[in-house]
């Protein structure tokens, strides 16, 4: 019998084993930031798009630059009449002509075209660089949505690892509870109260297991990568962060070089190449051009050398300048100004985001100093609060309320740096230099 218990003790024990091994195991996934930013650019269907776009873009210039060249086109027709279309002529024609044919090719080159031509290459050239401006904020939007959804779970992850601390503590607390009530020591009421403590320490736990599976699965599909709750993320928290006075001085406001201002710029230029492009309706059209054209029948009745002709063209749009091109114009001009207000708009609003960017990012780095303040004081009133109730000094409420600050001096510089490293993200973002990782290595 007793070999018996014996042998189904070990089978436990290598049991127990075996899924603590595996589930340690399965719990060693770590989440690079890195890598996570570089998996969130290659599957981003925004940045994707941006592509396709810029794709397009450089179709429609290499569309715009062939109006420089002649325009060729070839042109058949073919006629069969069931009567003679023309009578047998004695002589000339003995047969008579029932069918027809013409073949047929003409290449124009514009001579001038009121610079529309010029203009729609300049406003390709633009729409292509507006695109790729466009583009290069879409990649950064990526990285600093990853990094924010990064430092949201990692966040949880660290205060879910206060509140375990915190349960462990009461677990001590409570064995020691459970024996001072055994040699009748304490009354039942003060175990009640530390297990009620504990009791709400477990639904914390609860809740921020749950939000951290959220978390994670926010960041799984915005990054691309399968769902999977043992997934953690890999980076801890440093507490030595360099206060943001010394790294970030003072606010960089470059508008010029900043990718929001230049989209704005953009299109203000378009707008003023629209308003040239509708002026140019107004000046003549010239080309000329070369026509190549031979007659004959399927039965060689009557044929024809290849004729070619030169021609040119001449179009002044009189009407033009009294007509709906003249309102057209006014309404181009009314598109620039329009544009420039959007882009002093933008200049103002760009000028106000960095700057509360920077603000917030200094509340932030003084924020971790006060939390390590809080946290330096919480340590020595959990110290000293335990010291004193294990001398009988003090009551066991002060020592729950004492643990409590603790864990909340812990929660709020998880809550601080977390705050600073988003801060900072985003600040980055808004001067334009938020690292981008290179896809190659």
């Amino acid at each position: 019998m007793n070999k018996h218990k014996s042998a189904t003790i070990l089978v436990m024990l290598v049991i127990l084993f075996l899924f603590g091994y595996s589930s340690s195991y399965a719990q060693e996934k770590p989440l690079n930031l890195e890598a996570l930013k570089k998996s969130a650019l290659q599957y981003s269907r925004t940045i994707k798009n941006d592509s396709l776009r810029v794709e397009r873009a450089e179709l429609v210039k290499k569309e715009a630059f062939d109006t420089y060249f002649p325009e060729v086109s070839a042109n058949g027709f073919a006629l069969y009449g069931f009567e003679y279309l023309v009578p047998a002529i004695p002589t000339y024609l003995p047969n008579g002509i029932d069918n027809l044919y013409s073949l047929g090719a003409t290449a124009t080159q514009p001579i001038y075209t009121g610079g529309k031509i010029k203009l729609g290459n300049k406003l390709a050239d633009l729409q292509l660089d507006s695109q790729r401006i466009s583009s290069k904020t879409a990649i950064d939007s990526v990285v600093l949505n990853t990094e924010l959804k990064f430092w949201q779970l990692l966040k949880i992850q660290e205060q879910l690892k206060v509140v375990k601390a915190g349960k462990t503590y009461l677990n001590e607390l409570l064995k020691q509870q459970e024996d001072l009530l055994y040699e009748g020591l304490i009354s039942k009421s003060q175990l009640l109260q530390v297990k009620v403590e504990k009791s709400g320490v477990l639904v914390n736990e609860l809740e921020l297991s749950n939000f951290r599976k959220i978390a994670l699965l926010d960041l799984s599909l915005y990054v691309g990568i399968p769902f999977d709750t043992t997934l953690v993320a890999e980076k801890g928290f440093n507490e030595n962060v360099i206060p943001a006075d010394l790294v970030y001085a003072s606010p960089t406001i470059d508008l010029p070089n900043n990718k929001f201002y230049q989209l704005s710029e953009k299109q203000v230029s378009a707008a003023n190449l629209q308003v040239k492009n509708e002026k140019a309706d107004l000046l003549p059209q010239i080309a000329i051009g070369i026509n190549a054209t031979k007659l004959g029948t399927f039965t060689n009745d009557f044929n024809t050398a290849i004729q070619p002709i030169a021609f040119g063209t001449l179009s002044i749009p009189i009407s033009a300048f009294w007509g709906k091109e003249k309102k057209q114009i006014k309404q181009r001009e009314i598109d620039v100004q329009i544009a420039e207000n959007s882009r002093d708009e933008v200049k103002d609003q760009l000028t106000k985001y960095i700057m509360k960017n920077w603000y917030d990012l200094q509340t932030a780095s003084k924020h971790i100093q006060y939390s390590k303040d809080k946290v330096a004081y919480a340590i020595q009133n959990l110290k000293s609060q335990r010291d004193n109730y294990d001398s009988g000094l003090s009551n066991l409420t002060d020592l729950l309320n004492a643990r409590q600050t603790k864990e909340e001096a812990d929660a709020a510089i998880v809550n601080a740096i977390a705050d600073y490293k988003q801060k900072e993200a985003t600040y980055l973002y808004s001067i334009n230099e938020l690292p981008i990782p290179n896809l190659d290595n």
